[in-house]
């Protein structure tokens, strides 16, 4: 049986996995932010129309890196049963394909691989929500959830519905053209996937254990 050394009382496994999911709770809360004003310092002002419509800014490479380190750790994702797994292999293949088959420029008209895109970014987020609401929620049953367990809880459950939300209102944009219409001044779709983004990077940090940590046990 393989052993682990247990250094002032952690595992070191154990902490490189919560920094992983720390790492990949600040890519997604700081993605839209650093996309936005990094393209608005480096090329030009004003937002793009989409988190996606970056790929054709100089935040290329941001863009593309953020999300294959994405799907790079949620491939590696393990969890505690075959779900967890299941989850974060798609959600990687989802990710990649985000990445490697971008949307149309912004205004321009959608093609067949544009519409690839925004299937695999719609799976990519569900598929997340999922994480945030069946996954990361769970309890073992033998045991009493502590209050911080339950207030993590209560996050999960409002960063996934919050990510199911806009992704039902950015449907409703995209297929209502009248609402299309009025609302593409402020580009839309590009704030409700940062807020869905966000809450994606929110869950993930807390499941890192960054903030609503248990407490210690006494010693």
């Amino acid at each position: 049986m393989e052993t682990v050394t247990i250094v002032n009382g952690e595992q070191p496994l154990v902490i490189s996995y919560l920094t992983l999911r720390r790492a990949i709770g600040i890519i997604g809360l700081s993605l839209p932010f650093i996309l936005s004003i990094g393209k608005i310092l480096l090329e030009s002002s004003g937002l793009e129309c989409s988190i996606s419509a970056y790929y054709y800014s100089v935040m290329q490479g941001v863009f593309v890196g953020s999300l294959c380190a994405i799907g790079i750790f949620l491939l590696s994702y393990r969890g505690y049963d075959t779900r967890d797994i299941v989850a974060g292999r798609l959600a990687c293949v989802f990710a990649v394909c985000v990445a490697l088959f971008p949307t149309a420029r912004c205004g321009q008209a959608s093609t067949l691989r544009s519409y690839f895109h925004w299937t695999c970014a719609a799976l990519l987020f569900l598929t997340l929500a999922y994480f945030c609401l069946a996954l990361f929620t769970e309890t073992d049953p033998q045991r009493t959830p502590t209050r911080k367990k339950l207030q993590r809880n209560l996050v999960y459950k409002v960063c996934g519905y919050t990510i199911v939300a806009s992704m039902l209102v950015i449907g409703a944009d995209k297929w209502v053209s009248p609402v299309a219409k009025v609302l593409d001044s402020i580009n839309p779709i590009f704030w409700l996937e940062s807020i869905a983004v966000v809450s994606f990077g929110v869950a993930w940090l807390i499941k890192g254990e960054t903030f609503l940590k248990d407490a210690k046990p006494a010693v």
